[in-house]
């Protein structure tokens, strides 16, 4: 079978970082990001166009200057719980918080969503980035970038130790024999490790997918080392062509490291593309957003979340950028690191920075349909992903991407016609994790 291309759609609701002015659009419902329906919605239209899955963010603390979506939103495991009950194909992937959550309740949430959706959950797991967190969980200091990152592939080895609590046949419920468990076949965990300290076992039975998809997003060393080690699907940074090969080699070579089949890792880059009947009206449409959302003062709030939400409206916009590098050790490390480094090199202000995170910057899916097919192509065969996890601003143009560009992939042969499992790891091409306990290798589509 040949490599196809993989989707998943993200909701914006009424705005995430980028596009503020979002939920200013008349057709956009001011309440659409705590609006199951809308949800619903959506999950239904990437269904019917055969999309992966559908990705929900989250994060553990807002400010004011935070954007629309951030602001009001529902809780992802809530709400995918709520989506599965009107879908029956598309996967469900939730952002959750390794940082700032217990395994034995997160691994419960997510295996009821599993059992729930029969076998498409995912979790995207995160360490939390803004630091302010820290003091919605009783905690006075968010943690260090080290620390979050061993806690992160400890939670995600514990939480996979619990899925495992029961063998797949422990439940005989033979009633001319009064045996509704197996004993021998419900097994604790007792973990106890340098973060972590979990019994088990988990109430709960592995679902048909045997355990819930890992995501997470690893753009820093540390981030690139755990998506190697335990990651099942990535959001990838995306960037330039060459950019996105470099990151797609790299982790695909770090999880050969570690003994991994690479192609049990799939890469999503993310994408926003405009569809229009010509592609001067799509570049019109871009260049229109992007005017739309120029918006300085969110710039510059924006800018402070790499440093631990910070607030840089204290300083002078026109002085040097200010010497903020001890705040990104438990913020955006990475991404603040760039920042600095550009800041230092071309001398520049403080206003300049914030200016420069609203350059115009054309992307690449972006014209007529087949001008955007032919690029998704391009991308797709210079190994730069194995998926697109899409942002679309309005049901305009989400219909526009499905009716114009889909079907111009699959006559191509780079996305499926129908699904291929009724589970996310049968869609995606991945196997079933074999039960720590015993160990017999499974067929995704067993």
């Amino acid at each position: 079978m040949s490599r196809k291309i993989h989707l998943a759609l993200h909701p914006y609701g009424v705005g995430g970082p980028g596009q503020h002015g979002l939920w200013k659009d008349p057709r956009v419902a001011k309440n659409a990001s705590i609006d199951i329906n809308y949800y619903i919605r959506q999950a239904q239209a990437a269904e019917h166009a055969l999309f992966d899955a559908l990705f929900i963010v989250d994060s553990q603390f807002i400010n004011a200057t935070y954007p629309a979506h951030y602001l009001n939103r529902l809780e992802p495991l809530t709400l995918l719980a709520a989506v599965a009950t009107h879908t029956r194909h598309i996967g469900l992937v939730g952002t959750a918080s390794s940082t700032y959550n217990s395994p034995f309740n997160l691994a419960r949430r997510f295996a009821s969503l599993d059992h729930i959706s029969g076998g498409r959950a995912g979790w995207n797991v995160v360490t939390s980035f803004d630091s302010g967190a820290s003091k919605n969980f009783g905690l006075e200091e968010h943690l260090d970038y080290a620390t979050r990152y061993g806690r992160a592939l400890e939670f995600v080895q514990v939480a996979r130790g619990l899925w495992d609590s029961y063998e797949d046949d422990a439940f005989p419920a033979d009633v001319a024999r009064n045996i509704f468990l197996d004993p021998a076949k419900l097994h604790a965990l007792n973990h106890t490790g340098e973060h972590l300290k979990v019994a088990g076992p988990l109430n709960l039975s592995r679902s048909p997918q045997g355990q819930p998809v890992i995501f997470q997003a690893g753009v820093s060393e540390e981030g690139r080392d755990l998506a190697a080690r335990v990651a099942e699907g990535i959001y990838a940074p995306g960037g330039s062509l060459r950019q996105a090969q470099d990151y797609y080699a790299d982790i695909k070579k770090r999880t050969a490291a570690y003994g991994r089949d690479p192609e049990h890792i799939k890469i999503f880059i993310h994408g926003s593309p405009i569809v229009a009947a010509t592609d001067e009206a799509a570049g019109r449409r871009e260049r229109e957003i992007f005017e739309e959302d120029d918006d300085f003062d969110r710039n510059l709030a924006l800018l402070g979340r790499s440093f631990g939400a910070y607030d840089f409206s204290r300083h002078d916009l026109d002085a040097p950028f200010p010497d903020v590098a001890h705040l990104a050790e438990k913020g955006g490390r990475t991404g603040a690191a760039r920042i600095i480094e550009r800041a230092a090199a071309d001398e520049l202000t403080l206003r300049q920075v914030a200016e420069s995170l609203r350059e115009f910057r054309r992307s690449p899916f972006v014209g007529a349909p087949r001008t955007v097919a032919d690029s998704i192509e391009e991308w797709f065969n210079a190994g730069t992903f194995d998926g697109i996890n899409l942002a679309f601003r309005t049901d305009d143009e989400v219909t526009a991407f499905v009716d114009g560009v889909v079907p111009i992939l699959q006559q191509r042969g780079l996305f499926r016609t129908e699904y291929e499992a009724d589970t996310l790891r049968g869609n995606l091409g991945l196997p079933v994790p074999a039960n720590q306990f015993t160990r017999e290798p499974q067929l995704a589509n067993d």
